[in-house]
């Protein structure tokens, strides 16, 4: 990562990563055709109107899996082996707690959380019964998340994505057979997530035992370090709590979903994992940012540093507007790989043709803060995220949406909050890269932030 040209490093870096997030959103959209397919549109419905809320539970933990991954990368690339052996063992003891406090969460406030989003009677005790199943997986979904987060900062994203693969068989199989054979509906393709989530955990766990490199994992160093712990947050509760306020109004926009009834209920759900996908795409070249930035920042290489964002750029645009193109013009195939019924389909479409082709603007704007938290910049970049997105969204929705209730003017609110965010973190940055090559450049040692 800090040596020779970036941009190739970068793709190979890169895709492994992205088709390892891919593989993981499968788990989710096998699940979502499968009940749709075998079990109904209510159960399909049942299944989508959690994601939003799954989110938002779990994706504290998740940002704090990239402060991880930050000072991981830095202590890695500046030789700091004791302390890069003390941040592996921190974060996979972090790892499972935070599984294990997120299982009550999910058993005790699934239904609560799901009554809150105005979920329909014909909907809830199945949504419920989901939420209650995949939050039991939660300590192997954290542990694998954990563990992937060291491995890509060290630079090796195929691995991760070999463990996916084989999980994801596991779980497409499961999810037919417990569905198909079984009738276990929505219970069925839950099992079956937890299962192919703990397969995975077990995999790189044995990676992260059997490796000879400074990121060995020992059980009986297992402890929690406060102080690297405090570093870790520092960078990844602010990304965190971005992701989590993100996913929350994506759950009032969920809401103002669920208000149309079932069928539209279940096109959002077809649409929004399309567009999972192309998230995940722009998010595998954001953690390639990241983890680039943050190695060049502990090797004292701004010029690079540079380098990758303008790369990362170009990267988002080109991946983005392809998949987003494609994801529009055959919108109404892909839709109907979730559902036969034509009315949840054409709901799908409507929302895919004011989302897909301006996705690249979500990439452009999910760049600067991965660069800006590889430089140890993380908490004014979730602000500005908050204020640009979570607060254009929540205005849209309550003072804009009333006025002109159709899914299509709700959904404008996504590309108007992309391009009101990406201005804000334009700003910020120019600053921020001012004062780390002024910092980079003159500092006689290395001080790690």
């Amino acid at each position: 990562m800090i040596n020779g040209t970036i941009m190739n490093k970068m793709v190979s870096f890169a895709l492994p990563l992205m088709l390892s997030g891919i593989l993981q959103l499968l788990f989710n959209a096998v699940d979502i055709i499968v009940v749709g397919r075998f079990s109904g549109s209510q159960s399909l419905a049942a299944v989508g109107s959690t994601s939003s809320l799954i989110n938002m539970l779990t994706n504290l933990f998740i940002g704090i899996s990239l402060g991880a991954n930050v000072l991981a990368a830095r202590f890695y690339a500046a030789g700091r082996h004791k302390e890069m052996s003390e941040t592996v063992h921190t974060s996979i003891a972090t790892a499972f707690v935070s599984g294990v406090i997120m299982i009550f969460v999910g058993i005790f406030f699934s239904r609560p959380a799901l009554e809150l989003m105005d979920t329909p009677s014909d909907v809830i005790d199945l949504a419920t019964l989901y939420m209650r199943i995949y939050f039991v997986g939660m300590p192997f979904f954290m542990l694998y998340n954990y563990g992937a987060a060291i491995l890509r900062a060290v630079g090796d994203t195929k691995r991760p994505l070999i463990f996916l693969i084989i999980s994801g068989v596991v779980n497409a199989c499961l999810n037919l057979f417990l569905v198909i054979v079984f009738k276990m509906d929505v219970a069925g393709v839950a099992i079956a997530t937890v299962i192919s989530q703990m397969i995975s955990c077990v995999l790189v766990i044995i990676c992260l035992y059997k490796t000879d490199s400074v990121y060995q994992l020992r059980f009986k160093k297992l402890r929690i370090k406060w102080a690297l712990l405090g570093q870790i947050f520092r960078i990844g509760i602010p990304a965190g709590i971005q992701s989590t306020l993100i996913s929350f109004s994506n759950v009032l926009l969920q809401s103002s979903v669920n208000s149309f009834g079932s069928i539209a209920m279940a096109g959002y759900t077809a649409a929004n994992n399309i567009l999972s996908f192309l998230y995940m795409a722009a998010n595998s070249i954001t953690q390639a940012c990241m983890s680039f930035t943050s190695q060049n920042h502990g090797a004292r290489k701004p010029k690079r540093m540079d380098k990758v964002l303008i790369d990362g750029l170009i990267l988002q645009v080109i991946v983005c507007l392809t998949l987003g193109v494609i994801a529009y013009v055959f919108g109404n195939q892909i839709s109907s790989i979730y559902t036969d019924d034509p009315n949840v389909i054409k709901c799908s479409v409507e929302i895919l043709a004011l989302t897909t082709i301006p996705y690249f603007l979500c990439g452009i704007m999910d760049t600067f803060p991965g660069v800006l938290r590889g430089m140890g910049r993380s908490t004014v970049p979730m602000i500005l995220c908050l204020l640009g997105t979570v607060g254009v969204r929540i205005l849209w929705i309550y003072c804009f949406f009333p006025h002109n209730r159709t899914l299509g003017y709700l959904f404008i609110s996504y590309p108007t909050s992309w391009i009101a965010t990406i201005l804000m973190q334009l700003i910020y940055y120019i600053f921020v890269r001012k004062a780390v090559h002024r910092e980079l450049n003159s500092s006689a040692e290395y001080n790690l932030q």
